[in-house]
């Protein structure tokens, strides 16, 4: 199949093309490289350097006879999404929206979009939060994303288009970011190789659903089969505060850094965790990699690849 992955030289996406490729699927990647980068990209790749709203969208998918899209291409931080909500509206709606219109009139058959669980339930009332728990974003970054949903289930409802909603809980795993605002997993092991203290806001009692990469990636390939439609989440729905956190990275580390506690952060939940139920009992998927052991394989990787 030939498949387009927007975002593909990114944390998640770039896992993702590999695995694609891997599968025996023709890939192409979109990527602006704002937080991508080129080193992700693998050899031999077709790949364009292109923002989501540009005119040329539509060739790329005509010209590369694309038939299904797995969208990851966002802006991704929710602080810049308060700070600056027209320019993360541009590119999660906006964005989103050219590439569905574009993808239609193509005759893409296939359309699965990255979207979040966390930042999407809001203050939740259920532990965890299932798919119909209600749905109030905080930020601009969670309002954008809900937009986006609606967007593809507008385009599956009226095209011949199967639509894949992935509302993924804290992806964590080699690639992350550990710069600017970017997972707590990368950063804290970003500032246990500079043998600096863990920065934790607030009592660090609020918790985060925190899911391997590989087994997002799993969850992506299901996603792409033929028959695979709806909105799902995808987490492990278990809690890990981010005091139990910080305590289990110093001692797989053998770092020994101080924890230092700052006042916590204004709109900053205080517990998330998400129910993958349902992707489990219709596909059989469920999270593999062990908490433990993917945060070692995380460390190892920032090890080797220091910032």
């Amino acid at each position: 199949m030939n498949v387009l992955v927007t975002g593909g030289a990114g944390f998640i996406g770039s896992h993702i093309v590999k695995a694609f490729m891997d599968a025996g699927h023709r890939v192409v990647i979109l990527d602006n490289l704002s937080s991508g980068k080129r080193e992700f990209i693998p050899e031999g790749v077709k790949f364009y350097q292109r923002d989501l709203l540009d005119p040329e969208i539509g060739d790329i998918l005509g010209n590369e006879k694309i038939e299904a899209i797995n969208h990851h291409a966002a802006q991704i931080s929710v602080r810049r999404s308060t700070l600056d909500p027209e320019f993360d509206a541009k590119s999660n709606i906006l964005g989103t929206l050219h590439l569905l219109r574009n993808a239609v009139s193509l005759g893409v058959r296939k359309f699965v979009f990255a979207s979040t669980g966390g930042a999407l339930y809001g203050k939740q009332r259920e532990f965890p939060a299932t798919e119909n728990h209600p749905c109030c974003p905080y930020s601009p970054y969670g309002i954008s994303k809900y937009s986006g949903e609606h967007y593809l289930r507008f385009f599956g409802e009226n095209h011949d288009l199967e639509t894949v909603v992935l509302r993924y809980s804290n992806v964590y795993g080699p690639h992350q970011d550990p710069l600017g605002e970017a997972g707590v997993v990368a950063i804290f092991c970003q500032r246990l190789l500079k043998r600096q203290p863990l920065v934790v806001y607030g009592d660090g009692g609020q918790t985060r659903d925190f899911i391997s990469v590989s087994d997002v990636v799993r969850a992506n390939e299901i996603a792409l089969t033929p028959g695979c439609s709806g909105v799902f989440n995808i987490g492990t729905g278990k809690e890990t505060s981010i005091n139990t956190l910080s305590r289990l990275l110093i001692d797989l580390s053998g770092i020994k850094v101080q924890v230092k506690y700052e006042p916590a952060r204004p709109g900053e939940q205080k517990r998330s965790c998400i129910d993958s139920t349902l992707f489990l009992s219709q596909f059989g998927w469920k999270p593999k990699m062990p908490l433990e052991e993917g945060l070692l394989e995380a460390f190892r990787y920032f090890e080797k690849n220091s910032v």
